[in-house]
């Protein structure tokens, strides 16, 4: 391979894994199941973050009423 003097030779960053809205119809069945459970640890981990901060809520109240 060639050095390209002109070639733009930063880092380009990766591609996202999956964009709201993006067109589905070039994806595979097997490409749309990855994705499937790609968004389904994505709301697990969403659902764990706010369970968390709603505990840290309930704390806090119970804390602030007494």
């Amino acid at each position: 391979m060639a050095f390209d003097p002109l070639g733009d030779d930063k880092p380009r960053p990766a591609p996202l894994a999956h964009e709201l809205g993006q067109d589905l119809s070039a994806l595979s069945v097997a490409e749309l199941e990855e994705r499937i459970e790609l968004l389904k640890r994505e709301i697990d981990r969403l659902e764990a973050a706010r369970r968390q901060k709603e505990a840290s809520l309930a704390a806090a109240s119970a804390f602030f009423r007494s």
